[in-house]
């Protein structure tokens, strides 16, 4: 690596430690907020519906505890809270690097508005990771790279960096997502014609690359 390549890696480096100190630093000042007021800790847990795991000590008993043991149930809650935004961070790079990392930043920046648009209608998950890996595992996953072997594979290094560090400006509000979509919450390759695309309902709003983005005008017949 030549001194340049690695000047530009160590600042990008610094830009994604800083950036992600900022999501931890809010997560321990919203759960300490939070905790003041309800120390329980079981809506957080309740909340964190993402394929990552993470060990929470079951409550002992349902007494009223002593005055020492609130600062261990805050310390619990606020673990939680920041492993679970971690988990939203590793989300959100993932689905930018596997569905777009050869799209530009344009590209990446789309591809998490999708993810951003089916967080905000609110029917395909209450997280980024519930959204990004709903259906995964089976034949329903709605990232190609959840369900087709591609997370086995060895990821390229600056592209993934690249990715973690807009994910985390992202997260962070240094990077805008502004709508360039067209509030999609679809998109299939311009070489591909899923069987989605005809569906009733379903509105072609733009071209970003490689990618076609689609917006859902109502809601499919159930």
């Amino acid at each position: 690596m030549n001194p340049k390549t690695k000047d530009v890696h160590l600042r990008s480096d610094r830009m994604l430690v800083v950036a992600l100190s900022a999501i931890l630093a809010a997560g321990s000042a919203v759960v300490g907020a939070a905790a003041a007021n309800h120390p329980s800790t079981d809506k957080i847990a309740a909340a964190a519906a993402l394929p990552v795991r993470v060990a929470v000590a079951t409550p002992a008993a349902k007494v009223p505890p002593a005055p020492a043991a609130a600062p261990s149930r805050v310390a619990s809650g606020a673990d939680l809270a920041l492993a679970q935004l971690l988990a939203e961070h590793r989300c959100l790079s993932e689905v930018m690097y596997y569905e777009a990392r050869g799209e530009g930043r344009d590209g990446q920046l789309a591809v998490a508005e999708v993810v951003f648009h089916r967080l905000r209608h609110g029917n395909y998950g209450h997280s980024i990771c519930a959204v990004v890996y709903e259906g995964a595992g089976s034949s329903g996953c709605q990232f190609s790279f959840t369900c087709n072997g591609d997370l086995e594979e060895t990821k390229s290094s600056s592209s993934w960096h690249e990715a973690e560090v807009l994910a985390a400006r992202i997260l962070t509000g240094q990077v805008a997502l502004k709508d360039m979509t067209g509030d999609a919450t679809h998109f299939h390759a311009a070489s591909i014609a899923p069987d989605w695309v005809g569906d009733v309902g379903m509105e072609r709003t733009v071209q970003i690359g490689n990618h076609v983005f689609y917006k859902r005008t109502r809601q499919r017949a159930l």
